[in-house]
């Protein structure tokens, strides 16, 4: 049953009221769901391939007819821009697709080379259930990177949102259900950091995949140290990207102060340092200013606004350190650099643009969360490179240039789980995403990502004496 003593209020960060209200699982009520998702995974690790994807088909076109509710949930609870909320539905049905076809491919069995009088293949058995940790910032992307793959790998789900947007995990579990899923083969829960970690614990728990904070990637290792358990982390960044002095520097600078901006900076993948070369710096700093400037901030269901609230409230206190940190270390102070209110109402960060930055600044060590573009000067590619490296994080680095030979020297040399090149603050689904370093460990997306929700079984079978 639900915990009625304690319930989780979830505030609107751009009114201030309560954007919804769900009740805490209590002990036993957390316990029934993982029982349930028990026998789900049973159940559904016999179906076919087919009938997986068939399932998985219908709940995205189950989501997509609730597109409008989903999207004013996401703007409310978090105070993305409906605009880019509606994006992020169509973007995750595009994901869910995407991975819907990938399936047969990477679910297929490996055989092996014949061998007289042998048969020999590894098939990928299910893992049972997979407990799904979820982030807020995109929580309609960070959940379907595990639900629908898991799903379709014949395991079942158990969605434990984040709760800062708990409703999205109730949307999932409604659109499988409405798709014609099993029973609890994709369940909702609630329940606070304490009751989280107990479960990640818990033997009924086969598989974890958690989106969030280094801190919380820690907390989620330490919960699992007592069982041989290797969770899915996807941690945080603090991605750099390079300007070399042959880009072209219009698109650049334009889709670099987007790739900080976008969600209120509020992205793992966020631009949050940026190198420029020295022979193009003044120039990339002058055309950036006017484009931090046009950012509009204010009700975030209004459709004129392209920059919301900042979801968490300690997080503008902690934004106003980083920009006070920069000033104090010499840095120029361009656009912004100040927590602000629209009409009175919402917890604003001002889109911030910083010059004249260096290394030794907070910015550049640590992950911001939110719309501030710090820029330095650098005199080559090899000092880029040095100071791109330079970071206990690594998730995404983009390189801006016309030379592709540049591109790819310098993707081979940097730590990070995907370079781009002449993009950036992307999730391509065909592609594998991890991180390196304290960025997180294993991988979803693209064909590899099922391999973690999978285990290897070998078939070895002498066919004749």
């Amino acid at each position: 049953m639900a915990d009625t003593t304690r319930a989780l209020v979830v505030d609107d960060p751009f009114t201030g009221e309560p954007a919804c209200a769900v009740q805490f699982a209590d002990v036993g009520a957390a316990g029934a769901v993982l029982d349930h998702a028990r026998a789900a995974a049973r159940s559904w690790r016999t179906s076919t391939l087919e009938d997986r994807m068939a399932l998985c088909e219908r709940a995205v076109a189950s989501m997509e007819a609730s597109a409008a509710s989903i999207a004013a949930d996401v703007t409310h609870m978090m105070g993305k821009p409906i605009a880019q909320s509606r994006g992020e539905v169509k973007t995750m049905a595009a994901r869910a697709r995407h991975l819907i076809g990938v399936a047969p491919e990477a679910l297929a069995d490996v055989v092996l080379p014949p061998l007289p009088g042998f048969e020999r293949r590894v098939v990928r058995e299910p893992l049972g259930v997979v407990l799904d940790l979820p982030a807020w910032n995109y929580p309609l992307l960070t959940a379907v990177n595990c639900v629908v793959p898991a799903v379709l790998a014949g395991n079942s789900v158990v969605v434990k949102h984040s709760p800062r947007s708990p409703l999205c995990g109730e949307h999932f579990a409604r659109a499988f259900a409405s798709a014609g899923a099993p029973a609890n083969l994709v369940q909702a829960l609630h329940c606070d950091h304490t009751q989280s970690q107990r479960i990640v614990g818990d033997e009924r728990v086969d598989h974890v995949v958690f989106t969030g904070s280094i801190f919380g990637g820690h907390r989620i290792v330490l919960a699992a140290s007592k069982r041989f358990m290797h969770p899915c982390l996807e941690l945080g960044g603090n991605d750099p990207a390079y300007v070399a002095p042959d880009c072209d520097l219009a698109k650049t600078v334009e889709n670099v102060v987007d790739g900080a901006m976008y969600n209120a900076g509020q992205s793992c993948c966020a631009v949050e340092r940026v190198y420029v070369h020295e022979s193009v710096y003044k120039r990339f700093v002058e055309m950036a200013e006017p484009l931090v400037r046009a950012y509009v901030m204010g009700d975030p269901m209004r459709e004129e606004t392209t920059l919301g609230p900042i979801a968490q409230p300690a997080h503008v206190a902690e934004l106003e350190g980083f920009v006070r940190d920069a000033r104090a270390r010499g840095a120029r102070l361009l656009a912004g650099g100040k927590a602000t209110n629209v009409g009175g109402r919402g917890r604003f960060f001002e889109p911030t643009l910083l010059a004249d930055c260096s290394q030794a600044m907070e910015l550049f060590r640590k992950e911001s969360f939110g719309p501030i573009l710090p820029v330095m000067s650098v005199a080559s590619d090899e000092e880029a490179l040095e100071k791109m490296n330079d970071s206990r994080l690594g998730l995404t680095a983009s390189v801006w240039t016309g030379d592709r030979g540049r591109a790819e020297r310098l993707a081979g040399a940097l730590e990070a789980g995907t370079v781009f090149m002449n993009r950036c603050d992307y999730l391509d689904p065909g592609l594998p995403w991890s991180g390196w370093k304290d960025s997180g460990r294993g991988v979803s997306l693209g064909t590899l990502g099922f391999d973690a929700l999978t285990r290897p079984k070998a078939i070895h079978f002498r066919l004749g004496w």
